[in-house]
């Protein structure tokens, strides 16, 4: 599993303006953000939104925010995005020490999961957690945490325990937690009203049945 990389993203400074220069901005095809944290003091600046996006979809979680010729080491810390166009508008950024570990949250890759007796029995794989908070350099910090999972039948779990995890880095959540679960295939809805059909059937079989039994009771009495 390959560590972090380092991207590099060009960024420009800004003085703190209003909603209405930040628009601009966007109108511009430039993404306010803001950078703080470490000795320095907070920074307000614009980026390409072209290149921002670039940027983090690039391996790695560590960004080196050039201003100037001058660069920081950061990582991104929250973004914001429109709620239709799903674009990003707005980025904080923190600045990193490289040999500092800091804390991370990863996501959780499961391997193997189509391949794995289960889901060609039919079942569900079911992920309820997807997420790991972990503790590394920032360098270290690893694009996912993977779970090997090609051998679990109908009802297995696997537990943070079976993660893969790099050297280097900590997982921070309880190992007992409970990744994935292989559930049984759900009933299609033309099974489930087959099933409801021959309950009835048989209800009322047994209802007849229950019936003539009372029939011929009440006539033994009469005799």
């Amino acid at each position: 599993m390959a560590e972090s990389k380092t991207t590099t993203l060009t960024i420009a400074s800004r003085a703190p303006e209003g909603s209405r220069a930040t628009r601009r901005l966007r109108r511009e095809g430039l993404v306010p953000g803001i950078l703080y944290g470490g000795e320095g003091e907070p920074l307000t600046f614009a980026v390409d939104a072209r290149e921002l996006r670039h940027a983090l979809h690039a391996s790695g979680a560590v960004v080196e925010l050039t201003l100037d010729g001058k660069s920081t080491p950061a990582v991104l810390k929250d973004s914001q995005h429109h709620p239709v166009r799903g674009e990003t508008t707005h980025v904080d950024f923190v600045r990193v020490n490289l040999n500092v570990e800091i804390h991370a949250i990863v996501a959780i890759e499961l391997l193997g999961a189509d391949d794995s007796p289960g889901a060609k029995e039919g079942g569900i794989v079911d992920q309820p957690v997807r997420e790991v908070n972990v503790e590394a350099l920032p360098t270290s910090i690893p694009e996912s945490i993977q779970i090997d999972v090609s051998g679990l039948s109908i009802g297995d779990t696997l537990t943070l325990e079976a993660a893969q995890v790099p050297g280097g880095v900590t997982l921070l959540d309880d190992i007992e937690t409970v990744i994935v679960t292989v559930l049984a295939p759900r009933l299609s809805t033309e099974d489930e009203e087959g099933i409801e059909e021959e309950t009835l059937l048989i209800g009322e079989s047994a209802s007849s049945g229950e019936g003539e039994g009372d029939a011929g009771d009440s006539g033994d009495s009469g005799e």
